[in-house]
């Protein structure tokens, strides 16, 4: 799940869910892999948000948020590359 501060719908109870979900989606082992769009464009000194580079009104993503989730996934899950 990506960060969503910004949004009309966001509360810190919801930021709180939204990392324990993610946080069990990689490590619970019930996936055989995982594209962790959270991960790619979540700014790391406030996590609730994208970083400023990837959207410009948090969420949506803008084109290079987009290409960064496009970016994190690994093609060889699909055979792809």
């Amino acid at each position: 799940m990506t960060p969503f501060e910004g949004a009309f719908c966001f509360s810190p109870e919801g930021e709180v869910k939204r990392q324990a979900v993610n946080e069990w989606i990689r490590t619970s082992g019930d996936y055989d892999a995982v594209i962790d769009f959270d991960a790619a464009i979540r700014d790391p000194t406030q996590p609730s948000r994208f970083q400023p580079r990837f959207s410009e009104d948090n969420p949506p993503p803008n084109d290079v948020g987009s290409k960064a989730m496009e970016d994190a996934v690994d093609l060889t899950l699909f055979g792809l590359a």
